[in-house]
């Protein structure tokens, strides 16, 4: 009788443990331990190159900031308020003016033409402003400069919306797919025709030129946005920073077309030849973000696909533990800046 309840009970344990591993079904992606596949990044000032300066594998955890990063630092940099023209893309295509916060690093001066600055965008999410990053990450930006995890960068907070914009979702969605418009026409030419940047004029071709020097990135709706400027303006920006958030290319939320969106972008990168001029992918996501499901369904859709967006084009992280706000967006950012400029040394 013994024999048999032990027995039974062998074969109820077995049964649960095949119960359990039939049970999840949220799409995961392997740890850092799990994918050993090192992505090698050039150096400093010298990004053609197969130089290697930082070593990561393609997928892992984000690391937390440390918390004498978020206090103020001695060599703060400086953040300015910029009015420029631009149109109303997404209404009725009248001038307007819009506003936009750069911030130049300390020691920045703008009698010096001969030093030229790498450019960081960084767009807000739903319902959010021109300048909010520098709300809660100046300190951050400070102290990398600081402590040489980058170099001297300008770092530029735009709006996808305008002082007559509806900040409804429906209306938000509409403004960040026109904003790849006024990036193209109006931001960078305004920005950088101030700003000491690696482009030399303001005129199209000097702006595509100095493509290995310009970051784009978001969260949220901005990620949304990143993903639009990475099938629009590739020839302006080789590295790009989409922040809990997938590409809407085709669909939308609700209606999140995974696989032919990264059809989409796979054609693109070969169309382009991508792969030889280059660009890079930081794409980030909290465990407990609200929007996991869309950024990880996109996610696995991109490793799957091996032979494409390999280690040295695309990383994909994760913030244990993290949220849909702007903690997790601040990790990103510690970790994800040092990948696409290197440091001072």
């Amino acid at each position: 009788m013994k024999s048999i309840i032990l027995v039974l009970s062998v074969l109820f344990i077995l049964l649960c443990f095949v119960a359990c591993g039939r049970v999840e079904q949220t799409p995961t992606v392997a740890t850092e331990k799990e994918n050993t596949t090192i992505t090698e990044f050039p150096a400093e000032n010298d990004m053609t190159t197969t130089k290697t300066k930082t070593q990561i594998a393609q997928t892992g955890n984000t690391k937390s900031v440390p918390s004498e990063y978020t206090k103020a630092c001695e060599k703060s940099g400086t953040v300015e308020r910029i009015d420029y023209a631009s149109v109303d893309y997404a209404g009725n295509k009248e001038a307007i003016t819009k506003t936009v916060y750069v911030y130049t690093p300390y020691g920045y001066d703008e009698n010096d033409t001969a030093t030229r600055y790498n450019i960081i965008y960084l767009m807000h999410g739903w319902g959010g402003h021109a300048g909010e990053y520098f709300d809660y990450s100046k300190n951050v930006f400070d102290n990398m400069i600081a402590n040489g995890d980058i170099p001297p960068v300008i770092i530029v907070s735009p709006s996808f919306y305008n002082d007559n914009s509806s900040t409804d979702f429906g209306a938000s969605v509409s403004a960040l797919r026109a904003f790849h418009n006024e990036f193209e026409n109006n931001l960078m030419p305004a920005v950088e025709g101030k700003y000491h940047t690696y482009a030399l004029s303001t005129f199209d071709e000097d702006l595509k030129a100095s493509r290995d020097h310009r970051v784009f990135g978001g969260f949220s709706l901005g990620s949304v946005t990143t993903w639009q400027i990475f099938c629009y303006d590739f020839d302006y920006v080789r590295y790009f920073l989409p922040m809990s958030g997938s590409s809407w290319y085709f669909g939308g939320y609700g209606d999140f077309q995974t696989e032919k969106n990264v059809d989409f972008i796979e054609q693109l990168v070969k169309d382009n030849n991508l792969d030889e001029r280059g660009y890079f992918i930081y794409h980030a996501v909290g465990t407990n973000d609200a929007v996991k499901e869309q950024t990880l369904m996109q996610a696995e859709e991109m490793l799957d696909r091996k032979d494409v967006f390999t280690p040295e084009h695309y990383v994909f992280y994760q913030k244990q533990g993290g949220y849909h706000d702007l903690n997790a967006v601040q990790e990103y950012l510690y970790n994800a800046l040092p990948l696409f400029f290197g440091s001072n040394g």
